[in-house]
């Protein structure tokens, strides 16, 4: 299912978790930030290659969705998402930390080319019937991850009507929902599956350059 891509829209700390693991404050209302449309790379099985000179990288898994008409006021998350995928947000995670520590924006961090790996999209069934899914990262064959969208801090409808009403959400727009507990540093070579519940979705294998 090919679609086309506008904005990137990304949720931080959206799993309690996940900021605990972090010790990171969970926020009060929804965190957003935004990555290129150049670090968007599919994970079809190829290598993926990240910097390997700029620190510990950590994956991030997460769900994601593709918005198939303008938001307006009142739009149903049902309504708006017309297909969904697995991604991994790649974050430079030293340099995320003294970008914090700095108050600086978080580019540098989660923007890199490839930082946003992505599984081919697949057909959306519904909020509910996603609700009964679990999506896992399993690194070099050992689940690293496992997430449930109705785990979420802010669950999908709020973060469209965030996103809609702060920033604008229209078709071809993209909204990476948030990681769960469990993240970790990707080293060279390490193989990345991406399964949505028991179906394997999106393969690739890191390369540290």
């Amino acid at each position: 299912m090919k679609k086309s891509i506008q904005n990137i829209f990304c949720v931080g700390r959206n799993y309690a978790m996940h900021a605990k693991e972090l010790n990171n404050a969970v926020p009060t209302s929804p965190l957003f930030f935004s990555k290129p449309t150049h670090s968007i790379v599919e994970a079809t099985g190829q290598s993926v290659t990240l910097p390997g000179n700029q620190g510990a990288i950590h994956f991030e898994a997460e769900w994601v969705v593709h918005i198939g008409r303008a938001y307006s006021p009142g739009a149903k998350a049902d309504d708006l998402i017309d297909a969904m995928a697995l991604g991994v947000d790649f974050t430079l995670r030293d340099t995320q930390t003294i970008l914090k520590q700095k108050g600086y924006p978080w580019l540098a961090a989660k923007g890199f080319l490839n930082s946003a790996l992505l599984t081919p999209f697949m057909e959306f069934p519904g909020l509910k019937a996603c609700s009964k899914t679990d999506f896992t990262l399993h690194i070099n064959g050992r689940e690293v991850q496992r997430g449930n969208i109705s785990d979420m801090i802010f669950n999908p409808q709020s973060l469209l009507d965030y996103c809609g009403q702060h920033y604008g959400l229209g078709e071809g727009d993209l909204l990476f929902t948030g990681t769960p507990a469990g993240v970790g540093k990707v080293t060279s070579d390490d193989r990345l599956t991406l399964i949505w519940g028991s179906t394997v979705v999106g393969e690739a294998t890191v390369r540290l350059n």
